[in-house]
C-alpha cells in the first residue's frame, strides 16, 4: 500500500491540472489584486478627516474591474 501512495503526485502540484489559458491566469491575477487591495471599491469610512466622500455605483465598480482585467491580460501576454 505504501508504494501506491508514493507514486501518486501531490494534490496541489501545478503539473497535475489541465493547461490554463492566458485569460484564466489573468482572471486569477485580477481576482487576487482586487481582493487583497480592495481595488475599485469605495473607500471605507475611517476616523478623522477622510476628504470628500467617494461613492461608486455598481457600474463604476464593474468598469474598474474590467479595466484591471484588461491590464492583467496585457501583463500575462507579455510574459508568454
Amino acid at each position: 500500500m505504501a508504494s501506491s501512495e508514493s507514486s501518486r503526485p501531490p494534490e496541489n502540484a501545478a503539473s497535475t491540472g489541465p493547461a490554463r489559458t492566458q485569460d484564466e491566469v489573468a482572471l486569477e491575477l485580477m481576482k487576487f489584486i482586487a481582493v487583497t487591495t480592495g481595488y475599485g471599491r469605495p473607500s471605507q469610512p475611517s476616523a478623522g478627516f477622510s476628504g470628500k466622500p467617494t461613492t461608486r455605483s455598481a457600474e463604476e465598480y464593474t468598469e474598474a474591474l474590467l479595466g484591471l482585467f484588461t491590464r492583467c491580460r496585457q501583463v500575462v501576454k507579455k510574459e508568454a
